[in-house]
């Protein structure tokens, strides 16, 4: 079992939708950290450096990503139980039933579509905040 940090990670290319969901984050808590990488082979790279104890609580991954989409990064973390217990949760623009059935296939805890406002993207925000509280 991993100690839970204050960290969340995220998995965005889109260099406007890293700074809007960063922003959410702090606007639903600033004592939230953040860690934001940009494709699939960099959520892998970073979570295998760390040690258990500094793992995230929750690793928030857009769905349509370079080298690896978010589904298939939650595929490489299910063999290893040091991931098993931290929310896996896909935030993507696309609502296609193929994709959500294909993140949840792949051990997704939860599949959002992005809002197309700042009050929704910050409800989203407030409700992994209370996610990664619970997990501590």
């Amino acid at each position: 079992m991993h100690t839970c940090t204050n960290l969340i990670l995220i998995a965005e290319d889109d260099p406007e939708d890293q700074e809007l969901i960063a922003y959410a984050f702090f606007k639903a808590d600033p004592s939230i950290e953040i860690h934001i990488v940009t494709n699939g082979i960099e959520v892998l790279n970073y979570l295998n450096i760390l040690d258990s104890n500094k793992l995230p609580c929750v690793i928030l991954l857009d769905y349509n990503m370079p080298e690896l989409n978010g589904a298939q990064v939650i595929q490489h973390l299910s063999p290893d139980s040091r991931f098993k217990s931290i929310p896996k949760i896909i935030l993507s623009t696309s609502d296609n039933p193929i994709f959500i059935q294909e993140s949840f296939s792949n051990g997704a805890n939860d599949y959002k579509v992005k809002p197309d406002n700042m009050s929704d993207l910050v409800i989203i925000a407030k409700e992994l905040v209370i996610l990664c509280k619970n997990a501590a």
